[in-house]
């Protein structure tokens, strides 16, 4: 319908909605604080299921609205910013790291989670010594093809790269045994198991190495630059 209101409107008036509602998943604080959640631990000691989170089974789908085709023979991934080596690798370059498979958890801050998801790819830490970052690289600022529609604005997104260079943060091709979903980021996009999933940026084209946090597309509309899930870290006000 032409009234519809769009995606990111739709999500700018839920991020109100969500602040008004939930003022203790705003600016949270961690120093002292321990996990939330319930059920058994996880494999890093947190209860599998985070503060304020239910269970799927299915995928939801989540996005700005845009899917873009990204054919593999054109793909790359430009590697840029505080680095000793900038890069920019094709597919067959970027299939040619050591492939890590794992099995991990998604949480997503609308609160849902899944579990036990089967991903194939590689490690941002692998991509993070192919690069070298310099001593003052702190953050990473991770790109999409994806762009708000009817603007030339792309989907972003910030990450301490401490955080970005964990064990469980891949550039993934393959869920389930299968070539990545289009809709879910396909052929490539990042999975951050713990953090909130928008920190795991779809059709990723560009990771930029900074000495200070740049916020991204979302964390300049409300949300958290820290994504905790285990300790309902949401939203952020300005």
């Amino acid at each position: 319908m032409a009234d519809r209101p769009d995606l990111v409107e739709r999500r700018l008036r839920y991020i109100r909605r969500q602040i008004e509602l939930d003022q203790g998943a705003v600016n949270v604080a961690f120093r002292d604080a321990s996990p939330q959640g319930s059920g058994p631990p996880n494999r890093d000691g947190m209860p599998r299921l985070p503060v304020g989170q239910h269970l799927v089974h299915n995928w939801p789908v989540l996005d700005l609205g845009d899917h873009p085709d990204v054919p593999l023979e054109t793909w790359t991934l430009e590697l840029r910013g505080a680095v000793e080596n900038p890069l920019t690798l094709t597919w067959a370059e970027f299939q040619a790291l050591p492939q890590t498979e794992d099995v991990s958890d998604f949480h997503c801050v609308t609160t849902w989670s899944r579990y036990d998801n089967h991903w194939r790819g590689v490690r941002l830490e692998a991509i993070a010594e192919l690069v070298v970052p310099l001593d003052e690289a702190r953050f990473v600022l991770c790109t999409g093809h994806d762009v708000m529609p009817g603007t030339d604005i792309p989907y972003t997104t910030n990450l301490s790269l401490a955080r970005a260079v964990e064990n469980d943060v891949l550039l993934v091709h393959t869920w389930e045994g299968e070539p990545l979903p289009r809709e879910h980021g396909g052929p490539c996009r990042m999975i951050t198991p713990k953090l909130y999933a928008w920190k795991g940026t779809k059709w990723i084209r560009r990771i930029e190495f900074l000495p200070v946090d740049h916020r991204g597309f979302w964390e300049v509309r409300g949300y958290s630059t820290t994504a905790e899930p285990w300790f309902n870290d949401r939203y952020a006000a300005e």
